[in-house]
């Protein structure tokens, strides 16, 4: 491939890909759908969240006392397009997932004390109290259940991308990486998956495969192109976008879906206040607006639950 084109290419996913991407969708060689600027090196600036108007009958759920304060403490994981990213100055961030949290609190007439945090260290803040609320692509899995409730708005999930060169078609059945070196980002459901099914390739009577991961989403991409890696797993709508931007890499498929959503403390008194929020953004339009703008209309919910079961 050119050395000057990719060289640019990568460098534009290193400036989103600052921290951790989180999660934890077509042709993998075409741009998304409605992707726009995006799917051709520049990222979207429709403002998709101005005209958002408050919803009363979604801001009167909300706690006296957060309606009184008129703020909450939001922790963002900032990592890679289209989730959660910085622009090339470093310091605006942009991204599907802002926008669905700038526009959740503009409908519930809020104002958000936003903080980047890195992706494994949201949810234990959540319980501790320090933040109210966290975005982060955060998958909603039944062991995350246990301690997190979720108000979900997107539906993304697991997917791999190789190099040109790999012969590898798909990934059904994790037995298909025996014997690969398999990168992904620390702490997500990525790795969870990889760890928890270690022992098929022995089961198999294969060579285990071997997982390296990364607290950089940079490192990980970086892994598969210079090699270390052969196969990378990682956000279905990520990995997309990515192999958009980056030549002799391509999308395999997905291998599962996850429900996606603001995470909270358990038992929060706001999944209420935010499940009719997102619903209300749905129905005016603003919902389809924000996925349209970011290239992830097949991520579409017809309606924010809070906490579902996991997809299995």
């Amino acid at each position: 491939m050119p050395r000057t084109r990719h060289t640019a290419a990568f460098a534009l996913i290193t400036v989103a890909a600052l921290t951790l991407t989180a999660c934890g969708s077509g042709d993998p060689a075409t741009a998304p759908a409605g992707a726009g600027s995006a799917a051709r090196g520049k990222t979207p600036t429709t403002d998709v969240v101005s005209a958002v108007k408050r919803n009363d009958a979604a801001a009167k759920l909300l706690p006296a006392g957060v309606r009184t304060s008129g703020t909450l403490s939001l922790a963002s994981s900032v990592g890679a397009p289209p989730g959660a990213f910085y622009e090339e100055d470093g310091k605006t961030l942009a991204g599907a997932d802002i926008d669905f949290a700038d526009a959740v609190a503009r409908a519930l007439g809020l104002k958000l004390k936003r903080e980047v945090a890195s992706f494994e260290a949201i949810l234990p803040a959540l319980g501790s109290g320090k933040y109210d609320v966290g975005t982060g692509n955060f998958g909603v899995t039944d062991e995350r259940r246990k301690t997190i409730d979720f108000v979900t708005y997107i539906n993304d999930g697991q997917g791999f991308a190789v190099r040109d060169d790999s012969d590898l078609k798909e990934v059904t059945d994790l037995t298909q990486l025996c014997g690969l070196t398999v990168g992904t980002a620390a702490g997500t459901t990525f790795e969870a998956t990889l760890e928890e099914n270690r022992h098929v390739c022995g089961e198999a009577g294969k060579k285990a495969y071997e997982v390296r991961t990364y607290a950089d989403q940079a490192a990980v991409w970086s892994s598969l192109q210079q090699g270390r890696s052969d196969v990378l797993m990682s956000t279905i709508n990520g990995l997309r976008y990515a192999v958009t931007q980056m030549e002799g890499l391509r999308f395999l498929n997905e291998f599962k879906r996850l429900d996606v959503g603001f995470a909270f403390k358990k038992g929060t008194p706001l999944a209420p206040a935010f499940q009719a929020a997102v619903n209300g953004l749905v129905a005016d339009g603003t919902y389809d607006r924000i996925l349209k703008k970011w290239g992830t209309t097949k991520s579409a919910i017809k309606a924010s639950r809070i906490s579902p079961p996991e997809i299995r």
